[in-house]
């Protein structure tokens, strides 16, 4: 702990944002010799409990829409907001502490649901501990790899790199001592919202939130399998409100394209053709609806098009890669490690030696979990693991793999971060699957266990990817404000262990309460549960490791390859190739909520007197956004733990429009349920339209607020 030094706070210096001249120092805003309070027993705490708060309300949002909440920006703001209900107020130290060690919400969670459900879909038997040392180990890898890179993106590049989301974060604990408090109270009245009415639909169930043009409109469209739906949850139209206009209609394009083209031209041509084979299925196109032939060959076209999307944005960055990996190596020379004693402060990393003993040892864990899975998942034969040796052959390449795909590609998500703020993980994770299964299959490891290790591995190094891109960030901010980077560094293995810990509680909560794959009743198969947990990274990533390890004749590699050329299109058309993918992928009542919540934003951000008014209701976006994605996804998690058989499965108790009971099917527990007439009916769904228009208004009332909240604050009135 440190000591308070009572310092007059200034304010951002000029040069904070920009290249600095011949000679000119950056100074941030608290000095290297000002020992104001930092690392408290407040402000780990409260970032603590910002980690399990964020990362159960990342990992629902990212199974439940396919897209991961940020979460940095609302703890930022929610650090400032009860740190000023504390006596002594928080520190700025401490509220960057808050958002350093809260972010590894974010970051673990991404990592963890972009692979994860994959073993899941592919019916794999996946354990709570292999979730979390695979998180916990690759995101610990994850921090101790960029470390040596601090220098050079933070401060050597100082003015270069235009670091998009942390000049937001920044910003805001900046000017969070006169603005706080109001954005503070937009987003905890957000967050009321969102777990109200996402708890009155989840669990209550007093209105349908799933709306179909089939009901609505009397039937129009379906006999040619034309069906617009959409999942009015708060959830996902706080995501729009958040993603935007541009990217939620680039997305809900991707959808139209599938659902109202591709659907009804696949059962016009089909509906013709008695019984059509296809990747070891047989389908009778005229007998399903447009949700089924949805399922069975557009979402396979999409998945092709975010892997090859993926592929695409990670071949443009050649040079980066190139150039980060010989980076990557300089951060570890004597020189550097020399440059490390005798700094100041605010420039005051790890120990070089404990960093490479911190890397040696999860390095050396990846590689002892990869054994342990080894040696307990049943091989090919049916047995109850491989052999002591083998074991070792696989956990020794597997630790391989691991290491040299995080060191290659650890600098590049950084990279990405710093200049367009999005990290490309899904593409990079896609490769580290591909060359896992590669070199499984040449040391003679497949079937069930190579699937199983390939995805750890890539679980491993997707934490790793994600949480290096966005520490940079905290990096950068820290930066800018003076914290010590030691104690962002240390501090954020703390918020790695516990998201570990609330993923591997939170994934396999939402696969027994809602199932990541489902049969499909026009085939009989287990499907993707995709209007519940679509999960499209993890889908992507399933199917690529069931093709390649498993059974590769009975793939779609068609509609795969069809997919591809699909984003060789868009790459041609300079239409963004992921989220246009995205929406292919996605089902369309899930892209119609996040462009309705898009709409509405941009509606909102339209009305006001005066442009400065309108500036400022736009700006409660993200405060509204957060607040309805994090108290809709707490709230979805408490529902999704009443309908847990296991726990008595409490939701029978509480529901209204659907009935729940616990049949005994071979002696376990399995919930049923029965929707009313009602509510499936014309009369549910109108009563949930309403209920979004409703929301809509009530987001409309938010940001005039906030706005009101804001000029006031600043000195002005709204008009």
């Amino acid at each position: 702990m440190q000591e308070s030094k009572p310092v007059n706070s200034k304010l951002l210096p000029a040069n904070a944002y920009r290249k600095l001249e011949p000679g000119e120092v950056y100074e941030p805003v608290v000095a290297a010799d000002d020992l104001r309070p930092e690392v408290t027993l407040w402000s780990i705490g409260v970032g603590v409990a910002m980690v399990v708060l964020f990362t159960a309300a990342c990992a629902y949002m990212a199974l439940r829409a396919g897209n991961a909440i940020e979460a940095s920006i609302p703890i930022a703001i929610l650090a400032i907001f009860f740190g000023k209900m504390r006596q002594p107020v928080s520190s700025l130290l401490e509220n960057v502490m808050v958002q350093s060690v809260g972010q590894a919400a974010g970051v673990v969670a991404a990592g963890a649901t972009f692979v994860v459900p994959a073993m899941y879909i592919n019916q794999l038997d996946v354990s709570w501990w292999q979730i979390f040392f695979a998180c916990f180990i690759g995101g610990s890898l994850g921090v101790v790899l960029i470390i040596p890179l601090r220098k050079y993106f933070v401060k050597e590049l100082h003015g270069e790199l235009p670091f998009p989301e942390a000049t937001a974060i920044n910003n805001i604990l900046v000017t969070g001592e006169s603005s706080a408090g109001g954005a503070g109270k937009i987003l905890l009245i957000s967050f009321g919202i969102g777990a109200l009415f996402d708890f009155s639909i989840e669990a209550l169930h007093l209105w349908n939130a799933g709306l179909s043009s089939s009901t609505l409109l009397g039937g129009i469209g379906s006999d040619l399998r034309i069906e617009v739906q959409l999942t009015a949850i708060a959830a996902l139209f706080g995501l729009g409100y958040i993603i935007g206009i541009r990217y939620a209609s680039i997305i809900a394009s991707g959808s139209v394209l599938a659902m109202l083209v591709m659907v009804p031209l696949i059962y016009l041509f089909g509906k013709e053709i008695d019984a059509l084979a296809f990747a070891g299925t047989t389908y009778q196109i005229a007998d399903m609806n447009a949700s089924a032939i949805f399922g069975a060959f557009v979402k396979p076209i999409g998945i092709g098009a975010i892997a090859i999307s993926g592929l695409i944005g990670i071949l443009r960055m050649w040079k980066s890669v190139a150039s980060s990996v010989t980076l990557g190596f300089t951060g570890f020379s004597k020189a550097a490690q020399a440059e490390s004693d005798g700094t100041e402060r605010t420039q005051l990393d790890m120990s070089p030696k404990n960093v490479l003993l911190i890397q040696a040892v999860s390095t050396l864990g990846l590689g002892v979990l990869f054994f342990i899975v080894a040696m307990v998942t049943p091989g090919d034969g049916g047995a109850a693991g491989y052999g002591l040796v083998a074991s070792l052959k696989f956990g020794a390449v597997g630790m391989l793999v691991g290491f040299l795909v995080s060191v290659l590609f650890t600098p590049v998500a950084a990279q990405a971060i710093a200049i367009v703020g999005v990290n490309p993980v899904s593409g990079m994770t896609l490769i580290t699957v591909v060359l896992a299964i590669g070199c499984m299959i040449i040391i003679g490891l497949k079937g069930t266990a190579g699937m199983i290790i390939a995805l750890i591995i890539g679980t491993a190094v997707c934490t790793a990817l994600s949480t290096s891109g966005a520490l940079i960030t905290d990096f950068k901010i820290g930066y800018w404000l003076g914290s010590t980077p030691r104690n962002q560094e240390r501090w954020k293995f703390l918020g790695m262990v516990v998201a570990a810990f609330v993923v591997a509680a939170v994934i396999p909560l939402m696969d027994s309460a809602y199932h990541f794959v489902v049969e499909d009743p026009a085939t009989g198969l287990m499907v993707s549960n995709e209007r519940v947990l679509p999960a499209p990274q993890a889908n992507m990533i399933a199917a690529v490791s069931n093709g390649l390890m498993s059974d590769p004749a009975n793939q779609p590699w068609l509609l795969y390859a069809l997919g591809g050329v699909v984003a060789l299109m868009l790459l041609m058309s300079g239409i963004p190739m992921l989220a246009f993918a995205l929406g292919m992928y996605l089902p369309i009542s899930i892209n119609a909520a996040v462009l309705a919540g898009a709409a509405v934003a941009w509606l909102v951000s339209k009305t006001g007197g005066s442009e400065k008014v309108r500036e400022a209701r736009a700006e409660q976006g993200i405060l509204i956004a957060s607040g309805l994605m994090a108290g809709a996804a707490i709230f979805g998690i408490i529902s999704a733990v009443f309908r847990v058989p296991k726990l008595g499965a409490l939701i029978q108790y509480i529901s209204v429009g659907v009935d729940f009971w616990l049949e005994d099917v071979a002696g376990t527990a399995v919930l049923e349920e029965h929707a009313h007439a009602w509510y499936t009916g014309f009369q549910g769904q109108m009563v949930g339209l309403i209920m979004l228009l409703v929301l809509a208004f009530v987001c409309f009332l938010l940001a005039r607020l906030g706005a009101k909240w804001m000029l006031e604050g600043e000195g002005g009135d709204e008009q």
